[in-house]
C-alpha cells in the first residue's frame, strides 16, 4: 500500500491525499481524509463538522441533511467548522438551531460561546423555539481576515447549552441564510468510491442504516419523486466521457412494485438516464453504470427523481472513473460498535458504527480531537491550540486481508485489551430484583451448590442502596445488616462481588456533605433520573474536574475496603460528564475505575460515549474513537428484549464488535433483560406496595441462550425480574443449563489463555470467521450466524425454537469434528446440524487442542488446575499454549506447550514441562487426552511404554479415544502415542 500526499498543498483532503493498494485482490484507490471546508455562502450541516462531546441525532423533524448535532449537555461540548475567507472584512455567522424543554426540565434562552481561531470569545444567545421540531435562526457579526479560520461553538462552564444545532453558514452582511441547494459537501475524487450519504441530498431523501451490507456509515434512502443526490467530483483528468457508477439496492418499493427503476443524471449541463435493475431485496447491493460527459477538474453530478415512477432505490456509493477501469470497491465495514443494545427487540438489523476492519483493507484512525492518556501519570494531555491553524493527526492502517495484524497494530497504538482476573471468565449471576445478604447466603448459593452448578461472581443491582435505590451510596442495613460480614462470607465461598452504581447523589444522602466539600462546592444540581421530585435534591459530577472526580471516587471507598471487588457503572452518566476536551465520559470514568482498583482493575459498563456523547445505546460515532474502553471495560450491552431475534443478533454482534474495536470482554444479558413472554415465573417480590411475580422464558429459549453464553467472553445471567436459574425451568432445559454452565466453568483454562492471547496480540477471544479465513467469501456471509472461540473452535449457536432444532453451518477448509458427538465434517461444505436441548453445534478444527477441567468445580477461585482434559481433533497436526498466572498486575506466570502430530497411522501428543511458576500453582497434574474423530487404536503408549487397556477407552459410536494418565509433576514432559 502506498500513501501519497501532494507536498505543500495544505490540510489533508480528497484532492491531495490518497492511498493505493495494488496487491491482494482488486486494486484499491481511496481518499482517507474527507475534511470539509465551508466556503462563504455555503450551508454547512452540523453533523458533518468536527464534534466533541456532542452526538449526531435525527429524532426530530424539520432538520436538513442527515441529522443534527444534539445536546451540548456537558461542559466542553463543541462543534468546530473550517472556514475559508477570500477577502478580509465583516461577515455574519448564522446558526440554525432548536431550543425547547431541556434535560434539566427548563425552557429558557440558552447560551453557547463562539470563538475564532481559539481567540477572543463572545456569547451567543439562542432564544426558545416552539418545540424540538421547530428551528430558529440567530446571527452573530464577525470581523475576519483573509485566509483560513476555525470557528468553534462551545458550551463553557458559564453557558447553559442544551440545544440542538442543525447547520451553520458564514455569509456577507445582508445576504440570506443559504438554502439546502447550497450545502457544502466533501469532495469525491475521480476513481474513488464515495459515500452517497456524504453527498448533497434533497427532497424526500434521507440517510438510513436499516439494511445490511452498506459501505461507510449508511446509505441514502427515500429517493422518491422530487428527491435528489448531488456529488462534487474533483480531479477529472480531462474533458471527456467517463463512467458513473452507483452502488444501489432496488427491492419492493413503497408503491408495491419490484421492477427496474430509472433516474436522471445531470452533469456539465447535459442529462442522461441511469437504469437500476431490480435486486433480490433491500440487502442485495448491485452496481448500475452510465456514461457521463465531464469537464476537466471539478464537476457536480446530480441524480434526480423527476416523477413518481423514477428512483425508488437506495443509493450507497457513487464513483466516476475511466470506462476501462474496474469499479472501485466500496469501503464496507466488517463488524461495528455501538454503546449498547438497549431497546433492541430482534426485529430490524442492529445498526453499528464502522470500526477498524473494512473489506477493502484500509482504515483511517482520525485522532485529531482525542486527548492523549499518560498511563504512568494517569492523566490526559490536551492537544495544543495551534493558534487556530489547520491541524490533523491520524493513522492510516493498510492491512489488506491481514486482519489479525491490523488488530495487533491497533493494540500497539492504543493499548491492548485488558486481561481480567481469571475468575471473571467463569459464571456470573445477576438479576434486577431486590436481593439481600440473606437471599444470597441462605437460598441462592445453597441452590447453586445443591444443583452442582458453578458460580464465580455475584452482581447486585441498584436496589441494595439506602436513602435512594438509584443514587444512594450506602448499603441498606435492612438488606445488608453487616456488609463486612457479607463480603467476608462471599470470599470464603470463592465468590467475587460487584455492586451497581449511578453517577449522581442526593443532597439527603449521608455522604453528600463530604462529597460536596471534597468537590469544593462544585457538584451540579439536577439532571438526574427519577422525575421532578428528585431533580431539586440531586447532584451530578464533572469527572474532568479533579476535585469532583476525587469526591466521586471517595464515595466508593467504604465498600471497596469492606471487600467489593469491582463496580458496575450503570447508565453513565445521568448529567455527570467530563469537561476534559478530547475525552468521552464513558472512557474517562471507566479508566478511573480501572486505575482505582489494585492489580487488574476493570469496570462493568457501557462503552463508547455517554448519554451526552453518543446517546443511551445508539451507534453514533465518537470523535475520540472507541479505542480506549477495551483497556478498562467489560462492555455490557444493555437492556435488550427476551426474544429469539435478539439472541440471533447477539451471535453476530460479539465477534463484530471485537473485530471493529479490539474489545475482548463483551457481555450480553444471558436470557435478555425485558420480558416479552408473560410466562409466570417462580419468585414473588414487592413493587410499589404490590406483590408481583417474576416472569420466565420458554424452556427452549432459556436453554439455547445459556448454551450461547458458555461460548462468550463473559457469561453473565441477567434479567429484569425474570427467572434465570436452571432449577426454575423444566427437566430438559434444567439439565441443559446445568451441563453448559459447568462446561463454561470447565472452559476457563482455555478462555483465560485466549484472554491472555488477546492482551498480548490484540486478537480477541470471539472472532468472526473472516478473521480466521479472510480469503474465503463464505466466511463473510456467515458472520451473523457462527463464529470462532479462539482459532480452533467453531461455534454456531442455535437461534430457532423447538426442543430439537436444525442449524445451517458452513465449515471452512479442512476437517471439523463435533465436540459433543465426535462426528466429522469436510471443510468447504455447508451442512444442516440437528441438536436437542442437550447439545449445540460446536466443532474443533483438525489439529485443534482444547483444554478443559476434567471435573466440575463450584468456582474457579482457589481451585488449582490439577486435572486437565485435552480434547484433540484428529485429521491434522496442531499446537497449543496453555497460560496460567497468579492474577497480579505484573503476573508471575507459567506456560505449557502442547503439540499434536500425525504421521501415517501414528498419533502423538507431546506435553512440555511447564515453563515458569506462580504462587498456588499445581505441582502435579493428571492429564486426560480425548481424541476426536480417530480410528480404533491398536496400541496406546505413554513415554514409549505400552498402556494397559484400563488406562484408555475407545468409543466406536463417537469415534473417541480417551486416555487417562497418572498424576505427575508439571515439571515432567509427557508423550502419548497411539496407532
Amino acid at each position: 500500500m502506498s500513501l501519497r500526499y501532494r507536498v505543500g498543498s495544505g490540510p489533508f483532503d480528497a484532492e491531495n491525499l490518497s492511498i493505493e493498494r495494488t496487491a491482494g485482490g482488486t486494486p484499491v484507490t481511496a481518499t482517507p481524509w474527507h475534511r470539509l471546508t465551508c466556503a462563504v455562502g455555503a450551508l454547512c450541516e452540523a453533523e458533518t463538522l468536527q464534534l466533541s462531546g456532542v452526538s449526531v441525532a435525527s429524532d426530530h423533524r424539520g432538520h436538513t441533511g442527515t441529522g443534527f448535532a444534539a445536546g451540548f449537555e456537558g461542559t466542553g461540548s463543541s462543534v468546530s467548522a473550517d472556514i475559508d475567507v477570500s477577502t478580509a472584512g465583516g461577515y455574519q455567522l448564522g446558526l440554525r438551531y432548536a431550543n425547547s424543554r431541556g434535560g434539566d426540565g427548563r425552557t429558557e434562552p440558552r447560551t453557547l460561546t463562539l470563538s475564532v481561531d481559539g481567540g477572543e470569545r463572545q456569547t451567543v444567545t439562542l432564544p426558545t423555539t416552539a418545540d424540538w421540531d421547530t428551528w430558529g435562526l440567530v446571527t452573530e457579526s464577525l470581523q475576519l481576515g483573509a485566509g483560513h479560520h476555525t470557528l468553534a461553538l462551545t458550551r463553557t462552564a458559564s453557558d447553559s447549552g442544551d440545544v440542538n444545532l442543525d447547520s451553520v453558514a458564514l455569509v456577507r452582511p445582508g445576504d440570506p441564510y443559504p438554502p439546502v441547494s447550497a450545502t457544502a459537501v466533501p469532495d469525491c475524487r475521480f476513481g474513488v468510491s464515495c459515500e452517497a450519504e456524504s453527498s448533497r441530498i434533497g427532497g424526500t431523501a434521507v440517510s438510513a442504516t436499516d439494511h445490511a451490507g452498506y459501505a461507510g456509515t449508511g446509505f441514502v434512502a427515500e429517493l422518491n419523486q422530487g428527491a435528489s443526490l448531488s456529488t462534487h467530483v474533483v480531479g477529472v483528468p480531462a474533458d471527456g466521457v467517463y463512467t458513473l457508477r452507483v452502488r444501489y439496492a432496488n427491492g419492493t418499493g413503497g408503491d408495491g412494485r419490484h421492477e427496474d427503476r430509472t433516474a436522471t443524471v445531470g452533469a456539465s449541463g447535459a442529462t442522461s438516464t441511469l437504469t437500476f435493475p431490480a435486486t433480490k431485496d433491500w440487502d442485495d447491493w448491485q452496481t448500475a453504470s452510465a456514461p457521463v460527459a465531464l469537464k476537466a477538474g471539478a464537476n457536480d453530478i446530480s441524480l434526480n427523481c423527476p416523477d413518481a415512477a423514477s428512483c425508488h432505490v437506495n443509493a450507497d456509493t457513487v464513483s466516476v472513473a475511466r470506462p476501462e477501469a474496474a469499479a472501485p470497491p466500496p469501503h464496507v465495514a466488517l463488524g461495528g460498535y455501538r454503546r449498547g443494545l438497549d431497546g433492541v427487540n430482534g426485529g430490524s438489523p442492529v445498526a453499528t458504527t464502522p470500526g477498524l476492519l473494512n473489506e477493502d483493507g484500509w482504515y483511517l484512525l482520525d485522532d485529531t480531537s482525542s486527548a492523549l492518556y499518560d498511563t504512568a501519570a494517569r492523566k490526559v494531555t490536551q492537544r495544543p491550540g495551534h493558534g487556530g491553524t489547520p491541524y490533523q493527526d491520524g493513522y492510516v492502517f493498510g492491512f489488506g486481508h491481514d486482519y489479525k495484524q491490523a488488530l495487533a497494530d491497533l493494540a500497539a497504538l492504543t493499548g491492548p485489551p485488558a486481561l481480567l482476573p481469571r475468575w471473571a471468565y467463569g459464571v456470573w449471576y445477576s438479576e434486577y430484583i431486590d436481593r439481600t445478604a440473606a437471599d444470597y447466603e441462605d437460598r441462592i448459593l445453597p441452590a447453586f451448590r445443591s444443583e452442582g452448578v458453578p458460580l464465580d461472581v455475584l452482581v447486585t443491582d441498584t436496589d441494595f442502596k439506602a436513602v435512594n435505590s438509584w443514587s444512594g451510596w450506602e448499603m441498606d442495613p435492612a438488606k445488608f445488616p453487616d456488609p463486612q460480614g457479607f463480603f467476608d462470607w462471599s470470599a470464603s465461598q470463592g465468590l467475587h462481588n460487584t455492586l451497581n452504581v449511578h453517577p449522581s447523589i442526593l443532597a439527603s444522602d449521608p455522604q453528600f456533605a463530604q462529597a460536596q466539600a471534597t468537590a469544593k462546592g462544585r457538584l451540579s444540581k439536577g439532571g438526574c433520573a427519577g422525575g421532578a421530585s428528585v431533580q431539586d435534591n440531586c447532584h451530578t459530577f464533572d469527572f474532568g474536574d479533579p476535585d469532583q472526580l476525587r469526591a466521586y471516587l471517595d464515595l466508593h471507598r467504604t465498600m471497596d475496603r469492606q471487600g467489593n471487588d469491582f463496580w458496575w457503572l450503570d447508565w453513565c452518566c445521568d448529567a455527570s460528564q467530563s469537561s476534559l476536551p478530547g475525552v468521552t465520559p464513558d472512557a474517562w470514568i471507566n479508566q478511573q475505575y480501572a486505575a482505582a482498583v489494585p492489580g487488574r482493575g476493570f469496570v462493568l459498563s457501557r462503552a463508547y460515549g455517554s448519554l451526552q456523547a453518543g446517546g443511551y445505546s445508539g451507534q453514533q460515532a465518537l470523535p475520540t474513537g472507541p479505542w480506549a474502553d477495551k483497556r478498562t471495560t467489560v462492555h455490557f450491552t444493555g437492556d435488550t428484549s427476551s426474544t429469539w431475534g435478539v439472541l440471533r443478533q447477539e451471535v453476530g454482534y460479539t465477534p463484530g464488535e471485537s473485530a471493529a474495536t479490539g474489545m475482548a470482554a463483551i457481555t450480553h444479558d444471558i436470557g435478555g433483560h425485558n420480558d416479552t413472554t408473560g410466562l409466570t415465573g417462580s419468585e414473588t417480590y414487592t413493587d410499589g406496595g404490590r406483590l408481583r411475580t417474576t416472569y420466565k422464558l420458554p424452556d427452549d429459549l432459556y436453554a439455547r441462550w445459556v448454551q450461547f453464553g458458555a461460548f462468550q467472553p463473559i457469561d453473565r445471567l441477567h434479567s429484569n425480574h425474570s427467572d434465570r436459574l436452571p432449577w426454575q425451568y423444566g427437566t430438559a432445559a434444567r439439565r441443559s443449563a446445568d451441563k453448559f454452565l459447568n462446561l463454561r466453568e470447565n472452559l476457563v483454562p482455555y478462555t483465560y489463555s485466549l484472554a491472555e492471547e488477546a492482551h498480548r496480540t490484540g486478537v480477541p477471544i470471539v472472532r468472526p470467521a473472516y478473521l480466521e479465513y479472510p480469503d474465503e467469501p463464505r466466511a463473510y456471509d456467515v458472520a451473523d450466524s457462527e463464529y470462532f472461540y479462539g482459532s480452533d473452535v467453531l461455534v454456531a449457536p442455535v437461534t430457532t425454537p423447538g426442543d430439537s432444532a436444525t442449524t445451517s453451518v458452513w465449515f471452512p477448509p479442512g476437517r471439523w469434528t463435533d465436540y459433543f458427538t465426535g462426528k466429522s465434517y469436510a471443510g468447504g461444505t455447508t451442512q444442516d446440524i440437528t441438536t436437542g436441548l442437550d447439545s449445540m453445534p460446536v466443532f474443533v478444527r483438525a489439529g485443534g487442542i482444547l483444554p478443559t477441567r476434567t471435573h466440575d468445580v463450584a468456582h474457579d477461585d482457589r481451585e488449582a488446575l490439577t486435572d486437565v482434559t485435552l480434547t484433540v481433533s484428529a485429521g491434522a497436526s496442531g499446537a497449543y499454549r496453555l497460560y496460567e498466572d497468579d492474577g497480579a498486575a505484573e503476573p508471575r506466570s507459567a506456560t505449557t506447550r502442547i503439540r499434536y502430530r500425525e504421521t501415517g497411522s501414528r498419533h502423538t501428543v507431546s506435553i512440555s514441562a511447564v515453563k515458569g511458576s506462580y504462587p498456588g500453582q499445581a505441582g502435579k497434574r493428571r492429564w486426560t487426552l480425548r481424541f476426536l474423530g480417530g480410528e480404533a487404536p491398536a496400541r496406546v503408549a505413554a513415554d514409549g511404554a505400552r498402556l494397559s487397556p484400563d488406562a484408555y477407552r475407545w468409543d466406536g459410536e463417537t469415534g473417541t479415544l480417551t486416555v487417562t494418565l497418572p498424576r505427575h509433576s508439571v515439571r515432567t514432559p509427557v508423550t502419548v502415542t497411539y496407532q
